[in-house]
């Protein structure tokens, strides 16, 4: 699998990250040491998870791998800022508890550092100053090697590597929706993690599922649209102007002889100032049909068609 620097750092990350949303929800222990085995073995380097994914059991199974793997069998990617109290989503980016959720999440991985710690999403309600200075101490105290944010938009990203670039903690990545059916990341995120020395690492580049053609006739039972908490995020993506989308995928996947999967994955890969996509992949199956195209090359005549196509979605 390919590897490139995250943004302007000396961090290589291979282009797909091993997403663990789902790792103590819908995917066991089993499951998952499989599916980090296949990814491994592939050539992956990076896993992300998060203080907030599955109550925290996500990094505890996270933390069990790399118990029996060891520190440096791969790259460990996590992020605070974002929990649930009593079912209720909450967003607290203050520095007090970004730190303290960095604790608990060093605990749950059994770790003294993680390799990269993001802000998982902006907030209005705490200043950006006091944020940032969380990342500082973070990186100061030997807790974190590299710092970044997630969810973030142009002008805050912007704003963020300003005020981060004067303590000499840059922000190195910023974790954001895009695929072909989301590119909305081109308008104003991409073009300034560029100027910046950002590198972007796309989240859901398969858009549920939907890019993978896994909805072209139905919803399987076992799918993600299928799934009470995960299904309307799927069918929001399932419009009008979605399906022309979907279908030239579909067929550069025939004419290209692989998997809408791997065409998907491909195109993303290749657009500028992206570092890697993260996939969320539920079983080891599914995630190994995705590392079988992890290296496909898409002809420019193929991209410049699904550009077209997907133009609807900038």
């Amino acid at each position: 699998m390919r590897r490139s620097t995250l943004g302007r750092s000396g961090l290589r990350v291979s282009s797909l990250a091993l997403g663990t949303m789902q790792w103590g929800g819908r995917t066991d222990l089993v499951e998952a040491r499989a599916m980090l085995g296949a990814y491994l073995d592939a050539g992956g380097s990076i896993v992300d998870t998060a203080h907030g994914y599955a109550g925290g059991a996500s990094e505890q199974i996270v933390g069990t791998l790399l118990g029996e793997l060891g520190r440096d069998a791969f790259t460990v990617c996590t992020k605070a800022g974002i929990s649930r109290v009593s079912g209720v989503r909450v967003v607290d980016t203050s520095r007090g508890s970004l730190l303290a959720q960095l604790d608990t999440s060093l605990r749950r991985l059994g770790t003294d550092h993680v390799d990269l710690w993001l802000v998982h999403a902006w907030s209005d309600e705490v200043p950006l100053e006091e944020t940032l200075s969380a990342l500082e101490s973070a990186v100061g105290s030997g807790r974190a090697r590299y710092v970044g944010v997630s969810n973030y938009g142009g002008w805050q990203l912007a704003r963020a590597s300003t005020l981060a670039a004067q303590s000499r903690v840059p922000v190195i990545a910023d974790q954001v929706e895009y695929s072909l059916l989301d590119r909305v990341a081109e308008h104003e995120v991409a073009p300034a993690g560029q100027a910046l020395g950002v590198g972007l690492m796309a989240w859901a580049p398969l858009a549920g599922g939907v890019l993978a053609g896994r909805y072209r006739t139905s919803t399987p039972a076992d799918s993600r649209g299928a799934s009470p908490e995960l299904g309307r995020y799927v069918t929001d993506r399932m419009g009008p102007g979605s399906r022309g989308v979907v279908e030239a995928v579909a067929t550069a996947a025939r004419g290209l002889a692989t998997t809408a999967t791997a065409v998907a994955l491909g195109w993303l890969r290749d657009r500028p100032g992206v570092s890697c996509a993260v996939v969320g992949s539920r079983t080891e199956v599914q995630l190994r049909q995705v590392l079988d195209g992890a290296d496909l090359v898409i002809p420019a005549e193929v991209t410049k068609a699904l550009d077209e196509v997907s133009a609807v979605s900038l």
